[in-house]
Order: C-alpha cells, then sequence, then structure tokens
C-alpha cells in the first residue's frame, strides 16, 4: 500500500504517458497530431517565436550529431530534390543565387 500513496512527479508521468501513447498509436497518428500543432502554432506567435525554437532545435540537434550526420542527410536532401525538380528549377536558383551574391558585394 506504500506505492499507492507515493505521487509521481510530472517528469514521470509524462514519460509514461508518452510510452503508453507510442505504445497504441501509429505513425500517421504522429503527422496528424504535427499538423493540427503546427497549425495551431502558426495561428499564434509571431516571427521571434519561431526564430528562437528554430535556433534551440538547430543547437540541441548539432550537439547531438556530427559531421558524417550532416553530411547523409544533405545527401538524402539533394537526392530528394533532383528527384522532383527539373533542369529549369536549377536554373532559376541559380540565377537567383547569382544574383543576391552581385547585389550583397555591390556588383551590377
Amino acid at each position: 500500500m506504500a506505492d499507492k500513496d507515493k505521487k509521481m512527479t510530472v517528469e514521470e508521468a509524462g514519460r509514461k504517458g508518452g510510452e503508453a501513447t507510442a505504445d497504441s498509436h501509429d505513425k500517421e497518428f504522429y503527422q496528424e497530431i504535427g499538423k493540427k500543432g503546427g497549425e495551431a502554432t502558426a495561428d499564434s506567435p509571431d516571427k521571434d517565436f519561431y526564430q528562437e525554437i528554430g535556433k534551440k532545435g538547430g543547437e540541441s540537434t548539432a550537439d547531438n550529431h556530427d559531421k558524417e550526420f550532416y553530411q547523409e542527410i544533405g545527401k538524402k536532401g539533394g537526392e530528394a530534390t533532383a528527384d522532383s525538380h527539373d533542369k529549369d528549377f536549377y536554373q532559376e536558383i541559380g540565377e537567383k543565387g547569382g544574383n543576391a551574391r552581385a547585389k550583397n558585394n555591390g556588383e551590377d
């Protein structure tokens, strides 16, 4: 009975709830709640909020991954982009990049 009277911390309760949810839901469930959460978040805070959470997420990712991780995700992203875009896409973004570089360097 002593265990019944012992209170659980918020952290323990959250962990147990998360584990139970993970056991009973599939990938689509998480995609759907992520989408809903993203839409709700987009409707509320301002630009500074997104900059701050993006910075925190980037720092956390950088702390937890090495150079090979970034090489692999860069390769996957490049392959996915190449599969979904044609020559015109690359010409357009190349032109935009060149124009931006020229503008930043005071070139015409």
